[in-house]
């Protein structure tokens, strides 16, 4: 018994050996090659790391210190950064851009075989089977047409995440800096999502839906097309939202209505005991009128405008721009309010 745990213990320490020798990928020689080219190439070589088993295609630019483990496939479009790794199973499809020090978890698949590009920064986590860069699902895409995706840097998108590109050459998805897109979460064609936000789990945004910074959602909410929402705001998880979400604002229920200042949110993100009191004073001008003759809710926003102590503060007039912006033409309007919704 001793002796084939002994045998098995050695053939175990060969076979990792073995496997570490042919991790890394080697090195052939032109017969016209010049030996500075050769100590040049070699070095640049001996830095990244490629599996025996996966499909690296010859045109593929890869940066130093690259790692990619076994089962992967790089096109031949494809450039990666420097230090960029690849777990095992994990794809890069098409024109395709990483910055360096990005991170493929097992499964997740970058890019398309689709005219136009997907341009991602430095620093990105794609988690397992997350799917980044493919063809949208707007029936309204013409196949051939070029469409885009392009991710900035900093941002964490766990497991089963799907970004897809823009429905026309014209318009582009783009997700910003800093944001951490939890497990499941949908973005479609043509979305923006800004700086700073946090989308929970099982998120679904439609087609262009605007988030800007800083916002959070709970989980298991859903985003009508074409809905902004608004800085440093909340949505309650399980919300559906068919209209904008002002800045600074809370929103839930099935259909989302206003629920108040997200107070905890503006704490956490710094604003001054001052500065969260003026919001509440402009909130209750604007959505809780004590007089019912102040009119509108634009009579209202003015109101609060030319308030000799509330015009004074940027948030404030901030918040009053958001909500006026969502009465354009082209705009959605906001989420329902009543007068009970106190912060």
């Amino acid at each position: 018994m001793s002796s084939l745990l002994y045998t098995r213990s050695r053939f175990s320490v060969a076979l990792r050996v073995f496997t570490l020798r042919r991790f890394s990928s080697t090195v052939t020689w032109s017969k016209n090659a010049s030996e500075e080219e050769k100590v040049t190439d070699a070095t640049e070589e001996d830095s990244r790391f490629i599996h025996p088993s996966s499909v690296v295609h010859p045109n593929a630019i890869l940066g130093d210190g690259v790692s990619i483990g076994p089962f992967c496939t790089i096109g031949p479009f494809a450039k990666l950064g420097r230090a960029c790794q690849l777990y095992p199973g994990s794809h890069i499809f098409g024109n395709t851009e990483l910055g360096d020090n990005c991170t493929l978890m097992t499964g997740a698949v970058i890019g398309d075989d689709l005219p136009g590009h997907t341009v991602i920064g430095r620093n990105n986590i794609f988690g397992h089977h997350a799917v980044i860069g493919v063809k949208c699902q707007d029936m309204k895409y013409k196949l051939g047409n070029e469409c885009f995706l392009e991710i900035g840097d900093n941002n964490e998108i766990r497991e089963h995440v799907s970004i897809h590109r823009s429905s026309s050459p014209s318009d582009k998805t783009v997700i910003g800096d800093n944001n951490l897109i939890m497990g499941s979460c949908h973005i479609a064609h043509d979305c923006k999502v800004r700086n700073n936000n946090i989308l929970a789990n099982n998120t679904l945004l439609a087609g262009h839906v605007l988030v800007e910074d800083y916002a959070h959602t709970g989980g298991g909410i859903v985003v009508h097309q074409f809905c902004h929402i608004g800085s440093f705001s909340f949505i309650g998880g399980g919300s559906v939202v068919s209209q904008d979400v002002p800045k600074y604002t809370m929103v839930s229920g099935e259909r989302a209505e206003l629920r108040g200042l997200n107070l905890e949110g503006l704490r956490r993100r710094g604003f001054s005991a001052t500065e969260i009191k003026s919001l509440r004073a402009a909130y209750r001008e604007i959505f809780m009128p004590t007089d019912m003759s102040s009119g509108n809710i634009e009579d209202r926003l003015a109101q609060v405008e030319q308030h000799k102590e509330l015009g004074l503060f940027p948030a404030v007039c901030s918040m009053v721009q958001s909500i006026r912006d969502s009465f354009a033409e082209n705009r959605r309007g906001i989420c329902k309010f009543r007068s009970w919704s106190g912060s």
